[in-house]
């Protein structure tokens, strides 16, 4: 007497439990990194430690100070970061429309939270003279505890 369970699956179809497993690895690994940032949350909540990669600086480079000046009012009063350090007359050099060019700009170190760097980007690029603005982030690994502190009230909504 033939068995439900001892058949052999239609050749050419993978057994159940071979999808079961492909099913159960697959929402492993889409769902590790929610995990991860909710784990190291978590941790950082338990312990006050500081999880690295939960602030960072976006660097900007602007033609001149007063613009630099109302890009880095405008992120202020939009809360999209709590401190803005504008750096005068920076040399450039670099590649534009097959030529090397040459400027003077200003450079802004811009410390916000990560998870508001696409906000921030987004911003900077609709009110930014440059046809294609200088815009990256980079995570903030190491640093006072104190200073994260008031990093995250600079931006709190009111």
């Amino acid at each position: 007497m033939d068995r439900p369970g001892n058949r052999c699956p239609l050749p050419g179809y993978p057994r159940p439990s071979v999808l079961l497993c492909l099913l159960i690895l697959t929402a492993s690994f889409l769902t590790y990194p929610m995990l991860r940032t909710l784990s190291l949350q978590l941790h950082s909540a338990v312990t006050g430690s500081y999880v690295s990669g939960t602030y960072s600086i976006v660097l900007v480079n602007c033609p001149n100070e007063q613009i630099a000046r109302e890009i880095a009012r405008a992120i202020l009063d939009k809360k999209l970061a709590a401190s803005v350090n504008i750096l005068p007359k920076a040399s450039s050099l670099y590649f534009w429309n097959g030529e090397i060019e040459e400027a003077t700009e200003i450079l802004l170190l811009i410390k916000t939270k990560t998870s508001k760097v696409h906000m921030l980007s987004s911003y900077v690029r609709l009110v930014h003279t440059f046809e294609i603005p200088e815009i990256f982030s980079l995570p903030m690994d190491q640093g006072d505890v104190h200073y994260w502190k008031w990093l995250e009230e600079g931006m709190e909504e009111d």
